[in-house]
Order: C-alpha cells, then structure tokens, then sequence
C-alpha cells in the first residue's frame, strides 16, 4: 500500500486535547522498557533530547525512569507544547525543558547529547531524512538513539482492522488521527533503507503488530 502523508504538525486545538488526554500507557510504557533494557547496563545518560515530544507523556515517564537526568524536549506544535508544560508536574519541572524547534535546525538547545529518543515522529515527517539526518548532527560519538513508530500497514483492511482493535473506544477525532498515521507510516523494509543510506548503523525491529524500535549507537 502506498504512502499517504498527514500534515507535520498537530495544531489543532481540538486535536491537542484529545491526543492529550488519550490513554497511550500500554504503548508508552512498552518503550520505556525497550529503553531501559538497553540502558540500565550502561551509564547513565547525562545529556538527553526528545524529538517531537507531543504533549509530554514520554517525557515524564522517561524522567521517572532515570531519575538523574535532564531532558530537552522539542517539538515544532506550540500547542503541544503548552499542553506538555501545563500537564508537567512541579517535582519535574526542574528536570524537563520544553522547546520549539522544527526539524531540520540549525541548532538545538544542546550542541550535543548522549541519548536522543523519539515516538511517533518519524510517520509525521514528509521526508524521512529530516529525523536521520538530525540524529547525525546532535548525538554525542557514540550516544545511544531510541526511536519507536508506527509501522504502515499491508492494505486499507488492516489499517481499519488496527483502528479497531485499539482505538474503538476512543473518541472520532482520535480513531481518525491513528488511522491517517498508520497511512502515513513507514514499512520496515522502507525504514531498513533509510537508515543504511545515511550511513546509520541501526536495529530496525518490529515489537508489536503495529511498532517498530530502532535503536543504536551513532
């Protein structure tokens, strides 16, 4: 099935609160995991950015995880990330940095870090290259990169058959929005492509029925 894109940004405001207030535990909390069995091994990542934070949710799960890190955030919705920087708990605010950036840029808040992670970013991108190329520019010589997606299904069936299983409880607007992104996702095989044509020595690993964990050192 043919890629069809969805606009970069959620600007909406309608379309922020509802994504806001969506219980994206399961998923989120899958992540995390993923992280943390690869990182608990290793020091402890001093320097840490998240592309395309929404509205925090991983931000601040990711912060519980590792308790002695900082975090800069970016995402390039100013709604996103009012909603992020109103749902973010005082005992993190000294943790947590909020910015936006729009990728690609010129700079970031840190010239470089040792950890960057991502969720749900890379589907929104019309040009695939703009995430692999920024990981080349901030991450630290052998930082560590964690990125998780959605992966595009097979047909228009298995797209509305996902939508179902996972998002029929939810409110329209929200079936709606994970529909258009399992559109505008990308295949493994696409993903396996990209990466190897920048240079990027990644994982490209498929964890759920509709995930994909890419992962590696820059």
């Amino acid at each position: 099935m043919k890629r069809l894109t969805e606009p970069e940004l959620m600007e909406d405001e309608t379309q922020v609160l509802a994504y806001a207030n969506a219980d994206f535990s399961v998923a989120h909390d899958h992540f995390i995991t993923l992280i943390k069995g690869q990182l608990v091994a290793e020091r402890m990542p001093e320097t840490v950015l998240e592309l395309g934070c929404g509205p925090g949710d991983i931000t601040q799960r990711f912060a519980h995880a590792f308790p002695h890190c900082v975090i800069d955030a970016v995402d390039g919705s100013q709604p996103m990330l009012d909603s992020a920087q109103n749902m973010l708990p005082q005992h993190l605010r000294q943790r947590i940095n909020f910015y936006r950036l729009l990728l690609p840029a010129t700079q970031f808040p840190k010239p470089r870090y040792h950890v960057v992670f991502s969720n749900s970013l890379l589907h929104h991108l019309h040009d695939p290259y703009t995430l692999w190329e920024s990981l080349k520019q901030v991450v630290c010589p052998e930082g560590r990169v964690f990125i998780m997606d959605l992966i595009r299904p097979h047909s228009i069936s298995e797209a509305k058959q996902l939508v179902y299983d996972y998002a029929s409880g939810e409110p329209e607007i929200l079936k709606n929005d994970f529909y258009k992104s399992l559109l505008a996702a990308f295949s493994i095989s696409e993903i396996h492509q990209q990466v190897q044509s920048v240079g990027l020595k990644l994982s490209v690993e498929q964890v759920t029925d509709r995930h994909v964990f890419i992962t590696g050192k820059i």
